[in-house]
């Protein structure tokens, strides 16, 4: 427990239990490879986590943009709660050396992997909510979403690329473009997917991700890049 005061100064959160904390940074794979411990992992408290970080984000950009619409706020919500996005936040805050795996999990380069460092953000968030309330919550949620936010709309990143890439497509050559996972690798937790998308026969880009819908956004984003281009 000891140990884990590091975290907790990055965090600026001191724990009255911390067991809720460690319990927030074990993976069911350790779990499962060590079934004599009493400590459970770490799913139940990302489940509360998701839920606290919704309800802040969404405050927070109802305040910070009185002027926009419904849609221009669930679209900025989406790219600050999605899976990249808290990782980085897990990342800033050093979240990854302090993760519980397995050993199968460990050799997989789980403590770099997007969704398990987004779980473990989201199960942290719940530790909090649990031991302090919203407000330490909300307070580091805001810290961390303000200057992601900033580079989100300065890079356009909560942009639709689909969407946009398909109306160029249909402008261009009056064909909607569609999508192809050409390649998916790692374990069922934490795979990896890889799309392309095409214009009939004719390949326009190509990304990765976590998912399925995020590897297409990438994809999308890669043929925009070309058709800027042409």
């Amino acid at each position: 427990m000891e140990n884990l005061k590091p975290l907790e100064q990055n965090l600026d959160i001191s724990f009255s239990d911390r067991s809720l904390l460690l319990r927030a940074l074990t993976h069911r794979s350790f779990v499962n490879e060590n079934p004599e411990t009493a400590l459970q992992d770490n799913e139940r408290l990302e489940f509360l986590g998701d839920a606290v970080v919704d309800f802040v984000v969404g405050a927070y950009l109802y305040s910070r943009f009185p002027e926009m619409d419904e849609g221009q706020l669930t679209t900025l919500r989406a790219a600050l709660v999605k899976t990249n996005t808290l990782a980085d936040f897990a990342q800033e805050l050093e979240i990854g050396p302090y993760l519980r795996l397995g050993f199968g999990e460990e050799e997989n380069g789980g403590r770099e992997r997007a969704p398990i460092l987004c779980a473990a953000f989201e199960a942290v968030i719940g530790a909090i909510y649990l031991d302090h309330g919203v407000e330490k919550a909300q307070v580091l949620i805001e810290r961390l979403a303000g200057p992601a936010l900033v580079e989100i709309r300065e890079n356009a990143l909560h942009k639709d690329a689909k969407s946009e890439f398909q109306v160029w497509a249909q402008a261009r050559f009056n064909v909607t473009p569609h999508y192809k996972v050409v390649e998916s690798s790692g374990p069922d937790h934490a795979k990896t997917f890889t799309i392309q998308v095409f214009i009939g026969e004719e390949a326009w880009g190509k990304g990765s991700g976590p998912s399925k819908q995020s590897a297409a956004q990438a994809a999308a984003g890669d043929a925009l890049d070309r058709a800027e281009q042409q």
